[in-house]
Order: C-alpha cells, then structure tokens, then sequence
C-alpha cells in the first residue's frame, strides 16, 4: 500500500481499507475504474486491483498533473526543485495560473504547490505550517511508476461508465457528496445525483459507491445493499474528533 502524493476535497485516505475490502472477490472483475478520482486514495492502496485500471477525474488541472507525473515526472521534478514552503511562492504560483501559454508541465508544477499549500486543499489560502517539500517532489517518481499502466481519463461520469462497462468491470465511484457540492470545483448538482443513480441502474458491471449517510442518498438507492461506515471528521478543528458516518452502496453481494 502506497499514499496518494497529494490530499483532495473528500480523499479517503481513512476510508480505503474499508472501502477495499468491501470490493467483490478479485477474480470476479478484471479491469477497475476510480469514476471520480480525485487524489486516487483508493487507487493507490494496492499495487494494482486489476489487469486494466483507469483513473477519471472533471478536473483538468487534475488530470493534467496526474497525467504529467505519469509521463514527465522528472521534467515536473525539475519544475520544482526550488520550491519551498512560501507565502510569495504560492501566491505567485497562484497568479501564474492565470498566465496564457503555460506548458501542461508548468502548470502541473504550479497546481501541486497550490494543492500541497493551501489550507485544506482549498487552493486558494495558503497554510501556515511545516511541511517537506522535498520529500514530496522526490515521492513523485514512485507514483510516476504506480501510474505506469494506469489509463487516465477526463471525462463525465455518464461517458466513462459507457466506455468501460463490461460484466468483469468494477466501478469505484465517490461522487461529490449531497448538499456538499459547493466545496467542489465542479459543479455537481441536485440532477446529477439523479443521473448517476440512473445511469448505475443500466451498467453490466459491479459498482461500489461513497456517499455521506443521508435520507435522500437512502431513498435514492433503495433496493441496493447499504453498508453503514464511521470515520474520524478530519476537518474538526477540535482535539476530540467525532465521528462521520458514510455509505458504501453496491449492487453485488
């Protein structure tokens, strides 16, 4: 098991073995699709969950950084060999963002320190406090590897689950979570809700899918097993960390 190189708005990082472990038997699914894949925690908790993986994300700037480290990582290493944890720095980075003409590999390089800098991966306020950034450029060449044969996609949920369903197919999805879609980049409404739901229900393959513990998200998928999970609420800000409660909805048993 390996860590992400990043954190993301919902990661799981502390939900992953629960989550791997409620996946159907190995050997009845032969390719593994993270639909949402935001900062791959569950993709990166085993050193392959099948013969053919794919990682899909709406995020451009987040593909285009996990697509840069798969194939340049040491030309994105190079592009920042001299970053430091730095107030001027990330708001420079910041602004640059905005700049015509970047190349994929600048702007890869500018997005990791707004991601590796920011407070809560909000990519806009910068965090005060210590953190290695050397160590974090240098683990960038391991997940280069992990993503080795990684296929990564930047498309809606809809066209990635019609281009790889098959019966041997198992769908990992973490959408943006009900009522909580206003701390997502993309916007994932109320209908798109209803729209996965729909289009879950016509797939050949097996899904496991993340959803906050809501009576909507409960009736929404009546008639699927519903597995009740806990996790420490990171974002509290207090010592005693109460917990969250999760679902993991499926259509196997």
């Amino acid at each position: 098991m390996m860590n992400s190189f990043i954190s993301w708005i919902g990661g799981k990082k502390l939900l992953r073995k629960k989550i791997v472990e409620t996946f159907p038997q190995k050997e009845t699914f032969n390719r593994y699709i993270e639909v949402f894949g935001g900062a791959g925690w569950v993709l990166f908790s085993a050193e392959r969950h099948a013969k053919m993986e794919v990682y899909n994300d709406m995020n451009g700037e987040l593909v285009n950084l996990f697509r840069c480290t798969k194939y340049h990582p040491e030309a994105l290493q190079r592009e920042l060999e001299f970053i430091l944890v730095s107030r001027e720095q990330f708001f420079d980075a910041k602004g640059q963002m905005e700049t015509r003409g970047l190349t994929d590999i600048q702007r890869a390089a500018r997005f990791y320190i707004l991601i590796k800098e920011s407070f809560g991966t909000d990519l806009h306020s910068f965090a005060v406090r210590a953190k290695n950034m050397e160590s974090a450029v240098n683990y960038i060449l391991a997940v280069s590897k992990r993503l080795n044969t990684v296929v990564i996609e930047n498309q809606d949920f809809a066209r990635i689950l019609k281009t790889y369903d098959k019966k041997d197919a198992l769908f990992y999805l973490d959408p943006p979570y009900y009522k909580t879609e206003r701390y997502y980049q993309c916007k994932f409404m109320k209908e798109d809700h209803v729209r996965l739901r729909e289009e879950l229900g016509t797939i050949n393959g097996k899904f496991l899918l993340s959803y906050n513990d809501c009576e909507y998200i409960r009736e929404l998928y009546s008639g699927y097993d519903i597995v009740e999970v806990e996790r420490m609420n990171n974002m509290s800000q207090g010592e005693e960390k109460p917990r969250y409660k999760e679902l993991l909805i499926k259509n196997y048993i």
